[in-house]
């Protein structure tokens, strides 16, 4: 028995191609009139609490939740959960 499972050729051509991975933080609503006013140093309050788990997207479909890290000075997802297929 082979202890490297091989791709089907069809999907083997898809495996470099290039998606758009993101994290979402949280988010808000704010007056344009507020967002006017916004400059450096100001703090924009978001929806989630700092302990609650951020989502991971690829091409704006949630795939994972998790926790960020720090990782060589750079932010990072921990994943702690993937989403099933039926997942929003």
């Amino acid at each position: 028995m082979e202890a490297t499972v091989k791709n089907p050729p069809n999907l083997e051509m898809l495996l470099d191609v290039r998606v758009k991975l993101t994290a979402e933080l949280g988010s808000c609503q704010l007056a344009m009139r507020d967002v006017l006013q916004l400059n450096a140093g100001s703090v924009v309050k978001l929806d989630h609490s700092s302990t609650t788990p951020v989502d991971l997207f690829v091409n704006q479909k949630r795939i994972a939740r998790g926790e960020v890290v720090v990782v060589d000075d750079a932010y990072a997802i921990r994943i702690t959960e993937l989403c099933g297929a039926t997942s929003a």
